[in-house]
């Protein structure tokens, strides 16, 4: 099966749609649908007996909000999140996730204990900070973020794209780590095709036929109840 690559311009047209009058979904929706997928792509990835620590950065937007949503569903999957988010959002809707962690006794990473929380008590780092519409350099609070990826060994899940990449051509001079794992989200953009990690998912078991097709894109068989198919597989 031969999967399309999207760009910016297509990936943000394609989310403008889902949210339209004709689309009918809400991005409330939409972030629950990609935080689920992402916290079973991080189940099938990693076990919740030998990896149950999973630290969750969180950025400012969208992709932020789908981390915060992973988050909680990794709780309930018997994984033990802890969530650094260091330029919190005040929106109705991210706050409203966070206040759904905290009710699970979720523990928030300050800033000062970042690194060494992610040594000595992290199994899986979970990109959540930046997705498909970022674009420039990485300025702090992120930059110590994205140094972190480039140094660790601890394995990385991404959330879409990995964080930093030009969405586009993918690494960059600056920033050139290699996640473990990818979940690209509705469809891989092109960034992706750079990604030489060890497992890509795609979630997205919401996009309906005739979208698929205006924009050209391929929605592949979802195995059963899955929310995410290893792409490797197709």
């Amino acid at each position: 099966m031969s999967l399309r690559f999207l760009s910016q311009k297509v990936a943000q047209a394609i989310d403008e749609e889902l949210m339209s009058a004709q689309g009918g979904f809400s991005i409330d929706q939409l972030m629950e649908l990609a935080g689920l997928s992402v916290a079973q792509a991080v189940q099938k990835s990693y076990d919740a007996s030998t990896h149950p620590r999973v630290l969750v950065c969180v950025g400012p937007g969208n992709n932020g909000g789908d981390g915060l949503v992973a988050a909680r569903h990794l709780t309930h999957f018997g994984y033990q999140p802890s969530i650094y988010y260091p330029k919190q959002s005040s929106k109705d809707l991210y706050q409203r996730l966070l206040i759904q962690c905290k009710n699970l006794n979720t523990p928030l990473v300050p800033e000062e204990q970042f690194a060494s929380h992610v040594e000595q008590n992290t199994d899986v780092i979970l990109d959540a900070v930046f997705g498909f519409s970022f674009h420039g350099e990485v300025r702090e609070p992120f930059k110590k973020v994205i140094d972190i990826f480039e140094t660790t060994g601890k394995p990385i899940v991404s959330v879409d794209i990995p964080s930093g990449w030009d969405v586009s051509t993918g690494p960059t001079k600056q920033v050139s780590f290699q996640p473990s794992v990818l979940i690209s989200l509705t469809a891989p953009k092109a960034c992706a095709q750079r990604f030489k990690g060890e497992r890509h998912f795609l979630g997205g078991r919401f996009v309906p036929p005739s979208l698929a097709q205006k924009f050209d894109f391929v929605v592949p068989a979802y195995p059963q109840g899955d929310q995410v198919v290893e792409l490797k597989q197709l």
